[in-house]
């Protein structure tokens, strides 16, 4: 059974701490014999104001980040989710795209995933309380499944999770397992973050693979936390609630086909 690893982390506005950070917790889950690990959303780059990210965006061609995440994956013989990175976008210099970038074990890039729902959202009139995502990123268009040794994957970032035809998408690709970088809020976290998690486990029959920010940002991001593997039951089977860290577990695929059999929702499908 492939072991999966999901990291929770408190992001700093320097970059290259964040980096640090991030190695520390690849080699800790690739020492326990983690196979894929996933990082949480803009991982190097969440804690920074959104003008400042420009700085941070990559070209397809590659650039710093990208360097890093190649260099975990190829240093420790794990496939590695990045978070999600800002890269560049061709057809427009002022906005960058949310991307979730996979490395395979040799730390091959093998997939890219744009952001297709974006946070703009306001539940008070405190600086920390208004989130405008769209103000500096480009939303994508078109989700995506990749083949691994571990199964087929979806891959989601965030405020996607509010949006079931996405994961319709990809329950009629019939993913093992969605793996979705995360920076939640806390107004929403706390309401939100457990049922949405377990309920998209439950509707498509698959494992949710969901690190996440935690914490208050030097940018006055106010982070939920919670990283969670949930099974295609809807079981919680590992979480992080409070600090910094990684949890882990073995992915039992056969517990999927099991699921699938007993509750073909598929073919009961009429919409």
């Amino acid at each position: 059974m492939p072991r999966i690893a999901a990291i929770q982390m408190q992001s700093v506005a320097d970059v290259q701490e964040n980096l640090d950070k991030a190695a520390g917790f690849i080699a800790e889950a690739a020492a326990q014999g983690a196979d894929l690990v996933a990082l949480p959303e803009m991982f190097a780059t969440i804690a920074l104001p959104p003008a400042d990210k420009h700085l941070h965006k990559e070209s397809d061609n590659g650039g710093p980040l990208q360097t890093f995440l190649s260099a975990q994956a190829k240093q420790h013989g794990a496939w590695l989710v990045g978070g999600s990175i800002p890269m560049a976008h061709k057809k427009n210099a002022t906005r960058f795209t949310n991307s979730a970038l996979v490395f395979d074990a040799q730390g091959q890039r093998v997939a890219r995933y744009d952001k297709i729902h974006l946070f703009d959202a306001e539940f008070g009139h405190e600086k920390h309380q208004c989130y405008r995502e769209s103000s500096s990123t480009l939303h994508g268009d078109k989700p995506v499944v990749l083949e691994t040794p571990f199964g087929k994957i979806g891959l989601a970032i965030c405020y996607d999770l509010r949006f079931s035809a996405l994961f319709q998408a990809y329950q009629r690709a019939e993913v093992d397992m969605v793996i979705m970088p995360t920076a939640f809020v806390k107004h929403t976290g706390k309401a939100h973050w457990e049922v949405l998690v377990r309920a998209r486990a439950i509707e498509n029959q698959c494992y949710m693979i969901a690190p996440n920010e935690i914490g208050d940002l030097d940018n006055g991001m106010q982070t939920y936390g919670q990283t969670m593997i949930v099974d295609p039951w809807g079981k919680i089977i590992v979480e992080l609630m409070h600090g910094e860290g990684v949890v882990m577990t073995d992915i039992d695929l056969d517990l999927i086909r099991q699921t699938r059999e007993k509750l073909p929702l598929m073919q009961h499908q009429r919409l």
